[in-house]
C-alpha cells in the first residue's frame, strides 16, 4: 500500500463544546467521544449529542466503544448522530460491521503478533495503541513505531499511543500513517483539553512531512 501523506488528525476524549468547536477550528480532521464508563474521559450520550450538533461540516465524528453489547451501539450512533463506530475492546474480526457508519478497530500492540491478526478485519483503519493490561486506551504509553510502520505499508493505520506535540512530527516521518490521534497528549487534565497543546499537535502533525 502506498505512503500516504498528509495525515488525518483526531482528536479523542472530547467531552464539551468548548474544545469541540477549538479543535475543529485548528483543523482536526476527526473527533472522537468515548462512551467507555471506565474511561476518565467519558462523555454521557446528552452531552455528545450536543457537541456534535454543534460541530461545523467535514468533521468526522467518531464514537469509541468498549465491548459493548451492538445493539447499544446502533442506538448510540442514531441517537448521537457519529459517522464512525471505533471498536477498542475486544472484538472479533465478524464483530465489526456497523452499516452505514464505518468502522476503526484498535489493536493494542504486543511483540511478535501474527500478521493474521491484522489482516483479519475488514475495516476502515487500524488504530495501532500500545498494549497496557487492564487498559483500553488513553494510557499515555507510546507503542512499538516500527512494528507500526510495517503494518502501515500493508493496511490503513491510524497511529495512537502516547503522540503528543513534542513527538508526532518523528511519529509521524517513521510510521507513515493514514491518520494520528491524540487524547492524554494534549490534555491539562482528563478530560479537558489544553487549547496551546491541540493547535500545537494538529500544526506538526499536518506539516511534518
Amino acid at each position: 500500500m502506498a505512503a500516504y501523506g498528509v495525515p488525518r488528525v483526531k482528536i479523542c476524549g472530547i467531552t464539551n463544546i468548548g474544545d469541540a468547536r477549538h479543535a475543529s477550528a485548528c483543523g482536526a480532521d476527526a473527533l472522537g467521544f468515548v462512551f467507555y464508563p471506565g474511561s476518565p474521559r467519558f462523555v454521557n450520550p446528552d452531552m455528545a449529542r450536543r457537541i456534535i450538533a454543534d460541530l461545523p461540516p467535514l468533521v468526522t465524528t467518531v464514537g469509541l466503544f468498549v465491548n459493548e453489547p451492538p445493539a447499544r451501539i446502533r442506538e448510540m450512533v442514531e441517537f448521537c448522530g457519529l459517522d464512525t463506530v471505533q471498536l477498542h475492546g475486544d472484538e472479533e474480526p465478524d464483530q465489526c460491521s456497523y452499516p452505514p457508519c464505518r468502522v476503526i478497530k484498535a489493536l493494542r500492540l504486543k511483540e511478535h503478533m501474527e500478521r493474521s491478526v491484522f489482516t483479519s478485519y475488514q475495516v476502515a483503519a487500524l488504530l495501532l495503541d500500545a498494549y497496557v493490561p487492564d487498559r483500553f486506551g488513553g494510557t499515555g504509553q507510546q507503542c512499538n513505531w516500527e512494528q507500526a510502520a510495517l503494518i502501515a505499508t500493508q493496511q490503513r493505520v491510524i497511529l495512537a499511543g502516547g503522540l503528543n506535540p513534542e513527538n508526532v512530527v518523528e511519529a509521524v516521518r517513521q510510521v507513515r500513517p493514514y491518520g494520528v490521534d491524540v487524547s492524554s497528549g494534549v490534555e491539562k487534565e482528563p478530560g479537558q483539553k489544553d487549547p496551546e497543546k491541540v493547535a500545537s499537535f494538529i500544526c506538526r502533525a499536518k506539516e511534518a512531512l
